[in-house]
């Protein structure tokens, strides 16, 4: 007689110790909410004094890339839905080393973030009277941005302070209260982009008076330079609701739509940002400053109050007053929604990380409601450093961007080899053609790597190793009972990816040295350029062929079946015996 199929196995939904609390809206806002920060605030100025009316095709690119990336992560979020998923993926597919890597990669992008929105409020709020000593704009550098001064700090750190308040309240008060913020967000540059498509667009802007649609002979390395610069850190958070996997009332059903659904809204709305801050700017100021890429290194009145508050200047030139008052609003709301929410989820993947063993357990001790409190205040303190040290918005998003591509390129590889290792856990959504597109979201997040520069790239690494480091301190002083042996197999293909992804970096167009095509805005920023021994081409082809070789290297090396049984046990309990 022939046996009938086992069903697929289920995840056992109470194994995290988390309330369980937040349904569809609130994950999908929790994305949103993270995707709508202070992106849309700076992002489409940083990317047109790159590439002028081009940026517009970085946006489709880098939507596209994030859009692959969000359906990987869309598969694993339903799989697995576990507080920290993307620290925790990796390990489940590949063991504690590669857990270890993305873990640390996710938790340093996300305690990051909050502190750069919080300085992106700042930024804005200088615009004001009463707050124009908070962010000192650098006359000399044009539109490069400047420093928080004086009681600058003092403001950024109440904001932080404040995160820490409604993080400990709770989950559920907190998604009540995101529901709320993220409608305003959405409204607030809908709203703005409509009046200045219908009332102040400028076609030329696109042509003659910015200096063309492609305002250089270097256009295609413009516009894959406005990724790194800015776009994809504005389309980063839909993983936001994978974060919150284990705090989900119906993961199986409303992790999936809310994390392809948030991509979509963000990628949509950015696109249409970015056309309207080109359209909406006057161009007398355009052809006064040398157009776009003029505009950069600029040190007119104009381009210091642009790089203080983009939207604001525009909607202020256009005499809409009661609009610069709502913008003035939105840049504390937008970016404080933005950074409150990554304060969550630095919390909850530093929780994910002690659960896998790698930090103190500390980090696990949940509250009376359900909130890891010791996870919230210390990704408050990081946040704090981060202030100190570090000056404008678009000085910042590099390293954070890097940081999240290489957290978001431990997805795809785990994908694959749980397709291969568990093929018959319940998979509410299944990526159709996995096998072409898991291996191009792990180049294209290598591409995007390669794009930000050596020095960047250098500096992320050594924030990896700084993590190695704490990671090691936790074993050496068995801070945690439950850390793993360390799955070593992994090891080889991670070191050789980060080790090759930095040879490529340093020896294409955005290697060490120079700056960005010529253009001044970036002169202190990202420091690229390069020694240029395999060109702009060699470099991008290098990458993708790379990427592919450690792909299939790192599904060769997955762990074995009931390796992962035992990894993933919290979430997939073995069948009782009868």
């Amino acid at each position: 007689m022939a046996q009938l199929a086992s069903p697929p196995q289920s995840a056992d939904l109470e194994s995290e110790g988390l309330d369980r609390g937040v349904g569809f809206v609130g994950l999908l806002w929790a994305s949103e909410t993270s995707i709508i920060g202070s992106g849309w605030l700076f992002g489409a100025l940083t990317a047109a004094l790159i590439a002028g009316p081009s940026a517009i095709l970085g946006w489709v690119l880098g939507s596209v890339i994030i859009l692959i990336l969000a359906l990987v992560h869309a598969e694993l979020g339903g799989l697995f839905p576990v507080s920290g998923g993307t620290s925790r993926f990796p390990h489940y597919a590949f063991g504690s080393f590669a857990g270890a890597t993305f873990g640390w990669a996710s938790y340093l992008q996300a305690a990051s973030v909050a502190p750069i929105e919080v300085l992106a409020a700042i930024q804005y709020l200088s615009t004001s009277h009463w707050a124009r000593n908070f962010f000192h704009v650098n006359p000399a550098a044009g539109t490069a941005g400047g420093t928080l001064h004086g009681f600058g700090y003092l403001a950024a750190a109440i904001l932080l302070l404040l995160f820490v308040i409604i993080n400990l309240v709770g989950i559920r008060f907190f998604a009540r209260i995101n529901n709320a913020i993220t409608s305003w967000k959405v409204a607030v540059p809908v709203v703005t982009v409509l009046i200045l498509l219908i009332g102040h667009f400028h076609g030329s802007n696109f042509g003659h008076a910015g200096g063309g649609f492609f305002t250089s002979h270097d256009a295609i390395k413009n516009i894959l330079l406005t990724l790194p610069a800015g776009i994809i850190f504005s389309l980063l958070g839909f993983e936001q609701a994978v974060q919150l996997g284990g705090e989900s009332a119906n993961p199986g059903r409303d992790l999936p739509r809310a994390v392809i659904m948030s991509i979509i809204i963000g990628a949509i709305l950015y696109i249409l940002i970015q056309i309207a801050f080109i359209g909406a700017l006057p161009p007398s100021v355009l052809h006064a400053n040398g157009g776009w890429l003029g505009l950069g290194t600029s040190k007119s009145t104009v381009a210091g109050k642009l790089a203080a508050g983009p939207f604001f200047t525009l909607v202020s030139i256009a005499g809409i007053s009661w609009l610069a008052t709502v913008l003035r609003i939105d840049a504390v709301i937008s970016p404080g929604g933005t950074g409150l929410m990554y304060e969550t989820a630095s919390a909850r993947l530093s929780y994910g990380l002690s659960k896998n063993g790698f930090v103190p357990t500390a980090f696990e001790r949940v509250s009376d409601s359900k909130v890891p409190v010791f996870g919230v205040i210390v990704a408050t303190l990081v946040g704090v450093l981060f202030l100190l040290p570090f000056p404008s918005w678009a000085k910042l998003v590099g390293i954070v961007t890097s940081a999240s591509v290489f957290m978001y390129a431990g997805a795809p590889v785990a994908l694959g080899a749980l397709r291969k290792q568990k093929p018959d856990l319940a998979r509410t959504y299944r990526l159709p053609a996995a096998h072409i597109l898991s291996p191009l979201a792990f180049a294209g997040a290598g591409w995007v790597i390669l794009f930000s520069g050596w020095q960047t790239y250098s500096t992320l690494v050594v924030a990896l190793l700084l993590g190695y480091a704490l990671i090691w301190v936790s074993y050496s002083l068995k801070l945690n009972p439950n850390a793993p042996a360390m799955d070593w197999q992994a090891a080889p293909w991670i070191i050789g990816w980060i080790i090759g992804m930095g040879v490529i970096a340093y020896l294409s167009d955005f290697g060490p040295g120079g700056i960005i095509g010529g253009i001044g805005f970036f002169k202190n920023v990202l420091d690229q350029g390069g020694t240029d021994a395999i060109g702009l081409w060699g470099g991008i082809i290098a990458s993708g062929l790379f990427s592919l070789i450690i792909y299939y290297w790192a599904i060769s090396q997955r762990l074995p079946e009931s390796k992962v049984d035992e990894y993933v046990a919290e979430v997939y309990p073995p069948p009782v015996a009868e």
